[in-house]
């Protein structure tokens, strides 16, 4: 999903306000390294947005706070594609990454292909 790395990012965008009444808000035990520390501690924020069933587990700092925080801005994000769909403002910057990244890689490969040539030349001159 690329979509997530994005997400919590940018509050830059228009997006769709969330009322704390349409969240539910659960701490659970955090799951992957951290051994002793994840396991003892409820710092892991689970938010359910309950008018479209979207739900985000956030795990990524050892402060509730700052996971709690970071939950909603995921949240509304992927609450935003969800309702607007491709009119979205994370969707079309998705799409803008997305091609900046086949920009980058169309001009990667005609430099090895320059190179190659370039190269190949040489050889030529050499006999």
């Amino acid at each position: 999903l690329p979509l997530l790395q994005a997400a919590g990012k940018k509050s830059s965008f228009s997006l769709l306000g969330l009322t704390e009444a349409e969240l539910k808000e659960q701490f659970v035990r955090g799951d992957g390294p951290g051994g002793q520390a994840t396991n003892k501690t409820n710092n892991c924020v689970v938010l359910k947005h309950i008018p479209s069933g979207i739900v985000v587990k956030c795990h990524q700092t050892r402060s509730v706070e700052q996971n709690r925080k970071l939950a909603r801005e995921i949240l509304q994000e992927k609450v935003d594609l969800f309702y607007k769909g491709e009119d979205s403002d994370v969707f079309k910057e998705k799409k803008a990454l997305e091609k900046k990244k086949q920009e980058k890689k169309r001009r990667a490969k005609e430099n090895l292909e320059r190179k190659k040539h370039f190269k190949e030349m040489q050889q030529l001159d050499k006999k």
